[in-house]
């Protein structure tokens, strides 16, 4: 998926923008993102106001992220080899942008078609894993724009982790309670993928424990409460022991 630093500088920021636009019109529209929320429940919903707190800060190292795209100059060897990381990941971030714009906007989430949004959702969740898992470069701490690379990859991948679980649960398992196997499955699940997460990403998973833990009752709060905290443990013990 490589491209070309001209085709990259454009892309990315339009991406940015028609996200941002659908976002803010599925917010404004009615009815809005959380009055869909809000009729669709199950054992997977967030408490939604999670999702927003999350949006807000990753839009500002999203923007520090673009202006290293437009700021650094790729005919100076030194900033070409931070630009060269950036660039690698602007085809699945601008993919990421458009799946969670055609998700959030009216043609599907807004629309009730919680199906068909589960399509975007499972694209940009899978192509964010790809990225993370087999292309993003190691963290050169030295250079802003590694880190805003890992920074702003890792969040995208941790959202769409719980994009997933809520939209496949609320598209298909409305108003059903979790069932024995997916209390397993969840722990275990984030548990393992807590065990191999650095800071970052370990501290999404976190996140999404905690979000979906509020949003929920009873037994399965609490159980969902204890994930979280198991995976802060796990996650502070593999990365001071690293």
């Amino acid at each position: 998926m490589g491209i070309s630093y001209s085709t990259a500088k454009w892309i990315a920021p339009v991406s940015f923008l028609i996200d941002f636009a659908c976002q803010n019109y599925g917010m404004l529209s009615s009815p809005n993102m959380k009055d869909i929320h809000d009729q669709n429940i199950s054992f997977f919903s967030p408490q939604p106001f999670f999702i927003a707190g999350f949006f807000f800060p990753q839009q500002l190292f999203q923007l520090g992220w673009l202006y290293r795209l437009w700021k650094l100059d790729p005919s100076k060897p030194t900033e070409r080899a931070e630009l060269d990381q950036i660039v690698d990941f602007v085809p699945y971030y601008s993919l990421g942008n458009l799946c969670i714009a055609g998700q959030a906007w009216m043609v599907a989430w807004n629309s009730g078609r919680l199906d068909v949004s589960h399509g975007f959702v499972t694209i940009n969740t899978f192509a964010q894993l790809w990225y993370m898992l087999t292309k993003l470069q190691p963290m050169n701490t030295a250079s802003t724009s590694s880190i805003l690379t890992h920074i702003v990859s890792k969040t995208f991948t941790g959202i769409g982790v719980l994009d997933f679980l809520h939209n496949g649960s609320a598209a298909f398992f409305k108003d059903q309670p979790a069932t024995l196997p997916i209390k397993v499955l969840t722990g275990l699940g984030f548990g393992l993928a807590s065990a191999a997460s650095d800071w970052i990403f370990g501290g999404c998973l976190v996140y999404d424990l905690v979000a979906l833990a509020v949003g929920q009752k009873g037994d399965w709060r609490a159980l969902l409460g204890m994930y979280a905290v198991g995976s802060a443990g796990i996650v502070a013990a593999r990365n001071i022991a690293k």
